[in-house]
């Protein structure tokens, strides 16, 4: 399965990713800001999403928000 950033760049587990856009987060009152580098990122069974450790907390992305670093 691959999984391609908002620029088509192929992501394989490990990679470091940074966040494009002003993501607001379900069920709290955070804001993920653009520029937020999420490292060492983990592949899901979506291929349209990323598993990442932001601020300590383990969430889950849309790789259409997210580009390699």
């Amino acid at each position: 399965m691959d999984v391609k950033d908002s620029n088509g760049t192929l992501l394989s587990e490990g990679d470091s990713v940074t966040i494009i856009k002003d993501l607001k987060v379900k069920g709290s009152s955070t804001v993920l800001k653009r520029g937020t580098v999420v490292k060492n990122i983990r592949l899901t069974s979506s291929p349209d999403e990323v598993e990442g450790r932001v601020d300590r907390t383990v969430m889950v992305l849309k790789a259409a928000f997210l580009k390699k670093a």
